[in-house]
């Protein structure tokens, strides 16, 4: 049985609609970098002043990752390209007249130098993205004329705790300086040492060893030990597992607060300390104590779980912070309001601060709850997109790369300062 091939007619009709959507991809493609680059000029504008802080967000890439509903990845690319517009107008231009896409002006405004803009221009022009990360990897780094200060003998040795994770497993990597690592280390062995105690006196106790007897304790196992045991501590030190013992001294005539033996309050730094602590409050009169008050008002465990059953994440739209979490009192504890479910909700501590100093209010009940920025306009968590009310930018169609090959070594790195690509005008 022979395969009848198609007719020449049906190719033609094929090619004729692969050319009509490649060509309304390209026009469409150029529009949308037109309006990438109109984007870049309003995240220059909420940058400015901190125009964005306003929204009760963390960071303007929080900001824009919220607001318009993308990826942090896409919303990291926008505001690096707006933090550093001023230093590549011509790769602006290109973006602006939808030559150039945003990822294309986003690896140079994340890698190039500064004074490369002319040379990364004309090479966008033809370069892929990936081209474009490469040829920025071969640059030679520019010297750093102000080199970093030795650290001081006063000065705190930098420590980090970093996790990186895959399907299976978290990794974390532990940086001390040597004093702080000597003693941790001594914790571990003594950890250790008391697990291989623990496994001897088992298998002595045991007539034989089985097929189901542990293995032999290993460094890792030391370290969850150790976690554990100073996590039970904690827990009976500090039942709700969040925050710590805060002495107050409060004057009950202008109601100005004082840590103990410390620096007076503000009333949102007042109100944020009582927030989710142990707190110990000693009233005074004319500077001298008149009595003390209620002496905790710590968060039960029970009442935690339940918290943190409600609301995972951080209560304020917009936030999906989950470690951390402060349990608010929506009225204030040292206004009457009640440590009960309906009057909490969990926060990050960013926003706690954010609500403490005024920027943003939170009102109740505690499952359902209204969060309000300064201007009164409530948040909420979906984005602002909607549908466009004037016509798309008038712009070529976007040509896109040449996608040819590139012959590396006959590539020469731009050096800024010393080389520089001849001005094409």
């Amino acid at each position: 049985m022979s395969v009848m091939s198609p007719a020449p007619e049906e190719h033609e009709n094929e090619l004729d609609r692969l050319d009509a959507q490649l060509d309304l991809l390209a026009e469409l493609q150029g529009q949308r970098n037109a309006i990438d680059a109109q984007i870049v000029g309003v995240l220059g504008e909420l940058a400015r002043d901190d125009l964005w802080g306003y929204t009760g967000a963390r960071s303007l890439e929080s900001c824009v990752e919220w607001k318009t509903g993308s990826t942090r990845s896409h919303a990291r690319a926008l505001v690096a390209v707006a933090s550093r517009a001023a230093e590549f107008p011509r790769c602006m231009a290109g973006l602006a007249e939808g030559s150039l896409s945003l990822d294309q002006v986003a690896v140079i405004a994340q890698r190039a130098a500064a004074g490369t803009d002319d040379h990364y221009a004309e090479l966008a022009q033809a370069a892929t993205v990936k081209q474009l990360r490469k040829a920025i990897t071969l640059a030679p780094k520019p010297a750093d004329d102000d080199p970093p200060e030795p650290p001081g003998p006063f000065d705190e040795p930098e420590r980090s705790v970093t996790k990186i994770s895959d399907d299976e497993f978290d990794y974390w990597r532990i940086k001390l300086p040597h004093v702080e690592s000597a003693a941790f280390e001594a914790g571990l062995q003594s950890h250790l040492d008391a697990l291989v105690a623990q496994w001897k006196r088992d298998r002595e106790t045991s007539a034989g060893v089985s097929e189901s007897a542990p293995p032999f304790p290993t460094v890792a196992d030391a370290f969850v030990r150790l976690v554990e045991q100073g996590w039970d501590a904690d827990a009976v030190a500090r039942p709700h597992g969040q925050r710590t013992t805060v002495v107050l001294h409060l004057d009950v005539e202008s109601k100005v607060g004082s840590l103990h033996l410390g620096p007076a309050l503000s009333e949102a730094e007042r109100r944020y300390l009582s927030c989710d602590s142990t707190v110990e409050v000693w009233f005074e009169r004319d500077g001298q104590p008149i009595g003390c008050g209620r002496e905790t008002r710590q968060i039960p465990r029970r009442l935690r779980r339940a918290l943190e059953f409600r609301h995972p994440t951080c209560g304020v739209p917009g936030c999906g912070a989950t470690a951390g979490l402060h349990a608010h009192h929506i009225e204030h504890w040292e206004d009457g309001g009640p440590t009960e479910l309906w009057n909490l909700v969990l926060v990050c501590p960013f926003h706690h601060r954010l609500h403490h100093r005024g920027l943003i209010t939170i009102r109740g009940p505690g499952e359902a709850i209204t969060v309000t920025d300064v201007g009164g306009r409530v948040l909420d968590g979906s984005s602002v997109a909607r549908p466009p009310t004037e016509a798309p930018p008038d712009v070529a169609p976007y040509a896109g790369p040449t996608g040819e090959r590139a012959d590396w070594q006959w590539y020469e790195p731009i050096v800024p300062g010393v080389w520089d690509p001849p001005n094409p005008n």
